[in-house]
């Protein structure tokens, strides 16, 4: 799907402010509410809206640890990939994973309520067959710059 300035300012908004009312988005991005509903509609039928979450500051809600992990597999075939991918899709406490290049096979996010509860959930990782071999455990010790707004427009205007 090509997207317009227009598009990207909507999809700005919506990334910074998560709910709002339609009209006080259309009055945002400068459109009358239906062309501007249109285009929401539009977006999220060609997948370029995924969905609409809240962003929840844990520390207000529970202690917790925050651990980066560095993952390597011991076989790197397809099928290893595979069965680890759809391993980690069912575990709460990955609560984010990326394939990576370099020296490792995946970095992961998790998230434990203390570091004697992540050590226990990555001795039982390592105990199910999903391919592991070994980690790097990397413990946030504060947060720096949180999730971000992507530079929309930037990536746009380099596709062009």
């Amino acid at each position: 799907m090509k997207l317009d300035s227009r598009d990207i300012a909507i999809l700005q908004v919506l990334i910074d402010e998560g709910r709002i009312a339609k009209t006080a988005l259309a009055e945002k991005v400068n459109l009358s509410p239906t062309p501007c509903w249109n285009r929401l509609r539009k977006m999220e039928e060609a997948g370029v809206i995924s969905g609409y979450r809240a962003q929840v500051d844990l520390r207000r809600i529970a202690p917790h640890t925050s651990v980066f992990v560095a993952a390597e597999l011991r076989d790197h075939t397809a099928p290893s990939f595979a069965r680890f991918e759809s391993a980690v899709q069912g575990i709460e406490e990955i609560t984010g994973c990326w394939a990576v290049g370099g020296g490792y096979d995946y970095l992961m996010q998790v998230i434990a309520p203390d570091i004697d509860a992540f050590q226990r959930f990555m001795d039982g990782l390592l105990e199910r067959d999903i391919g592991l071999a070994r980690y790097f455990s990397y413990i946030v010790t504060k947060p720096v710059k949180g999730p971000a707004s992507p530079p929309l427009a930037a990536l746009v205007a380099a596709k062009d």
